[in-house]
């Protein structure tokens, strides 16, 4: 165990065993809706209160998966709490988290559709109205780069911040998606992986037309702002 000073408070301590079973729970929802095979994809939580996130521990599988295994770490991605490495995006996690304050939930996966779409480097551009609703018009293309240290997370910031989508495809790699919590970014993943199957499968029988952009910011406004309880 590794406890940075100042950080574990009664609170905190409190928080991070939520989040452990929160985001362990999580990951089954990863397999539940297709989006991870084996040991791959990962999600993480942000600890209010403190700048520590929770995520999945590097190369176990989700069989394996529970509470205790889950990491702990600070946002520069140093191993707070845990017996086990954390993911090998945690530095990707780790900035996301830095320079945005607003995201408290990132995932990571190599969803089949999306990917498909990463490895054409091409954004999936917004031809039905749940995309409109869910992303507010294309999701789109990051940059090519390599694990290991933040680059990644450099991507989806640059990317994300010229776009209202919560989604960005990594060009060559697969999906990184954000929320305001965990299980929101989740959502976000699952939708991804939704309509880039159906805008694939309209390719099949002729391009498919796009939204106005006017239409578009309705949607997205209307369901932001009023849809739902």
């Amino acid at each position: 165990m590794r406890i940075k000073s100042g950080q574990w408070t009664a609170d905190v301590e409190r928080t991070v065993d939520e989040l452990r079973h929160e985001v362990a729970a999580l990951h089954q929802e990863l397999i539940r809706w297709g989006l991870a095979v084996w040991t791959s994809g990962n999600l993480s939580a942000r600890v209010p209160g403190a700048d520590l996130m929770v995520i999945k521990p590097s190369g176990v599988s989700y069989d394996d998966l529970t509470p205790e295994s889950m990491a702990v770490t600070d946002l520069d991605g140093n191993l707070v709490d845990g017996d086990l490495l954390p993911s090998s995006d945690t530095a990707a996690h780790a900035y996301v988290y830095r320079h945005c304050p607003d995201v408290g939930g990132v995932v990571h996966t190599h969803s089949t559709y999306a990917t498909a779409w990463a490895a054409r480097r091409e954004p999936i551009p917004c031809v039905l109205t749940m995309m409109g609703d869910e992303f507010g018009g294309e999701i789109p293309v990051g940059p090519f780069a390599l694990i290991g240290d933040d680059s990644i997370g450099r991507g989806v910031v640059e990317t994300l911040a010229g776009s209202r989508s919560r989604a960005v495809l990594m060009a060559n790699h697969g999906v990184f998606t954000v929320g305001a919590n965990a299980r929101s970014a989740v959502k976000t993943a699952a939708m991804c992986e939704e309509v880039a199957k159906t805008v694939h499968m309209a390719r099949q029988l002729g391009e498919p037309v796009p939204i106005e952009q006017g239409l578009v910011d309705r949607l997205f406004d209307r369901y932001q702002n009023v849809y739902g309880q």
